[in-house]
């Protein structure tokens, strides 16, 4: 999506600047007939005019361009940023001019920004894709041997890597309309002995450049890292350049003389002390060579080896005093664990077994109501179908008649599960209540049967062997 496209008669065409920068009307280009044959500068494909949704106007390429051209491959907030840029450029009072290339085409500037003389050029190069530090202080430097400035911009929400590496700024895209685009990192200022971030709207940072009211300056090696807020913490940044006034740059050079003059003053106060020490440690090398110095020395030797024997002995009994003192402490502690261990076991216990009572006694008065709500959950045709898939098993395994006794039904002996006998014995227990099963041991000796795995899964959890459980995998009709 250029700005910029090639008129066959007029030559350049620049869709930001009044008259096209040609004298030429935009109804003189946009949806005429016969059409323009205006042509793309980068790849001479075929363009025509064109308004975006926000009436911007720029050049569209015509179908089937070629896919490598740079000029058609640049993304819209790329088109936007190099638009703002020539606004502020021509707002101070220069001339801009976009996509403008060398001679040689060994560059290719965004914008390019001429002084009203035509003395002075300055290349504004928006730089979203990505690119080393290396490669964009060689395109920096390819500018620099033309004479061309240069200030690289980026609208990336995190700082690239090249930012304070070249004469770069990073602005912030605005959110909402009316509000401005802002440069919100590499313009700086130098105050109480370090740079602090400050933040300019794009088109007075543009005009302060322009003015020379800004300047690129190195920071120095003890000022490169700078803290930040950044989301409610501090965080560091490192920063090589910055954009700046001559004050903070002047600033920064005499904070870093008197540094300098700390630092040296500092190492000659050092340099004194230890000639004095050094003095000091010569006269009394001397000395300790005299026959006195050496009497000295053997008097505070031995004077040293009594008070290390005296200290030998005194540890020796400090340390038989504690061993003892650590046995004794460990047996009484001892004693002490054991006497709270065994207490510990039988407070458990007896909450425990307690709570096994109340438990039990509970659901001694809820095992009616429980039952009821089991048996429930089965309509009557579900129950005659259980009891005759156990007669016909009974019958098929063993040739046994099972029966129901005549006062059978369901019993709380065996979890409200209902008995089933055969010649005189009990047979095996219906489909007994799983969450009754506690108040009936006895269960774990005999033969149970059930519906379906479900209600077999559910007397295994409640703790009956799965060997003493026998389900038909009768359908569920409810």
């Amino acid at each position: 999506m250029p700005f910029v496209a090639l008129h066959p008669e007029v030559g350049r065409l620049d869709a930001t600047q009044p008259g096209l920068g040609a004298g030429l009307e935009w109804s003189r280009v946009y949806k005429v007939s016969p059409r323009v044959a205006l042509t793309c500068p980068e790849c001479a494909w075929g363009v025509h005019a064109k308004h975006s949704p926000s009436r911007v106007r720029f050049f569209c390429h015509d179908s089937g361009r070629p896919p490598e051209c740079s000029l058609a491959n640049e993304s819209w907030e790329h088109h936007m940023l190099k638009l703002e840029m020539a606004g502020a450029i021509r707002a101070a009072g220069w001339f801009a001019e976009l996509e403008v290339a060398a001679a040689d085409g060994s560059w290719r500037a965004d914008v390019m920004a001429v002084s009203p003389d035509g003395e002075r050029r300055m290349a504004w190069e928006a730089q979203l894709s990505p690119i080393t530090v290396e490669d964009i202080q060689a395109r920096t430097d390819r500018y620099t041997a033309e004479g061309v400035t240069v200030c690289w911009v980026s609208p990336h929400r995190r700082p690239p890597v090249w930012l304070g590496s070249v004469p770069s700024v990073r602005v912030r895209v605005p959110e909402e309309d009316g509000e401005p685009w802002a440069v919100d990192d590499g313009l700086g200022g130098f105050d109480s002995g370090r740079w602090l971030f400050q933040e300019a709207e794009l088109t007075q940072f543009v005009r302060w450049v322009l003015r020379g009211q800004l300047r690129p300056c190195r920071s120095l090696p003890h000022h490169r890292q700078v803290l930040r807020p950044v989301d409610g913490e501090s965080r560091w940044f490192l920063r090589d350049l910055w954009w700046t006034s001559r004050q903070s740059a002047e600033a920064q050079s005499s904070h870093e003389r008197e540094r300098r003059q700390r630092e040296e003053a500092a190492r000659q106060r050092e340099a004194r002390r230890q000639e004095l020490e050094d003095t000091s440690r010569a006269r009394r090398k001397a000395w300790l060579a005299s026959p006195a110095g050496q009497k000295a020395q053997r008097r505070r030797q031995e004077i040293r080896n009594q008070k290390e024997a005296r200290k030998r002995e005194q540890k020796a009994d400090n340390r038989r005093a504690q061993a003892q003192a650590q046995r004794d402490e460990e047996v009484a502690r001892h004693r002490a664990e054991v006497r709270e261990r065994r207490a510990r076991e039988f407070a458990l216990a007896q909450e425990r077994e307690a709570q096994r009572r109340a438990a039990m006694q509970d659901l001694e008065l809820r095992a009616h109501a429980v039952a009821e709500a089991w048996w429930a959950r089965l309509s009557r045709s579900e129950v005659e179908e259980l009891f005759r898939a156990v007669f016909d098993t009974a019958w098929k395994r063993e040739r046994l008649r099972a029966r129901i006794p005549k006062a059978g039904g369901v019993t709380a002996s065996f979890a409200y599960g209902i008995p089933v006998h055969a010649f005189n014995r009990l047979y095996g227990i219906v489909r007994p209540c799983p969450e009754l099963l506690p108040l009936s041991p006895q269960l774990a000796y005999h033969q149970v049967f059930v519906r379906d795995a479900r209600e077999a899964q559910a007397l295994e959890e409640g703790g009956l062997r799965s060997t003493r459980i026998t389900h038909f995998g009768l359908a569920d009709r409810s």
